[in-house]
């Protein structure tokens, strides 16, 4: 602080090294639009990302084909590996925000392998497998209903199968005939 010296002038009184007086309400409308700011310019920034989580959302069939690809490439067909379903199901459970269906599809011909995490879209999924015969089938499951059911497509001598069920949407692939892969999406809406 500087010294206070007598000089006959009015502003002697006034420290020159403080801060000059304001007025009250400049500064706090200042920094109350300087919030508004950023809160506008944060919402704008994540606008996209919140309507997509709440909007339909599908991902791309290659990627969901690359994804299943990957797992018979190599060795992680699965996280979890169990036939019991009150194993998969909890595993999943606790690591994703959800808690997808898992049947005991084994009467129908349709043995559970296990569960593993993927990733599509930047978004966790569940993923169930199915063992029918030699053939290794990847259920892709994630809340909402964004997608009608579809024909199967068919790419690369592989079959995708969309369909919705139990408030899930899902995404069977495998290189199982198509026919024998509906039957997997009927008997997962008759169990969900």
């Amino acid at each position: 602080m500087g010294r206070n010296y007598r000089c006959g002038r009015p502003d002697c009184g006034i420290d020159r090294f403080s801060a000059s007086p304001r007025r009250p309400g400049r500064v706090s409308l200042w920094s109350g639009l300087a919030a508004a700011a950023a809160v506008a310019a944060t919402a704008a920034w994540f606008a996209p990302t919140w309507i997509q989580q709440t909007g339909a959302w599908t991902p791309r069939v290659d990627e969901v084909l690359d994804d299943h690809l990957r797992a018979t490439l190599g060795t992680r067909w699965v996280d979890v590996a169990s036939t019991d379903r009150h194993t998969v199901k909890p595993w999943l459970s606790a690591r994703l925000g959800f808690s997808p269906a898992v049947p005991d599809l084994s009467d129908q011909g349709f043995e559970l392998i296990g569960g593993r995490l993927d990733v599509l879209d930047a978004k966790p999924v569940a993923t169930l497998v199915y063992q029918r015969r030699q053939h290794m089938i990847s259920v892709f499951v994630w809340p909402g209903e964004s997608v009608a059911p579809r024909d199967p497509i068919e790419r690369r001598g592989y079959h995708l199968v969309r369909f919705v069920g139990g408030g899930m949407t899902y995404w069977a692939v495998s290189d199982l005939n198509a026919r024998e892969l509906e039957d997997l999406a009927r008997l997962f809406a008759v169990s969900s």
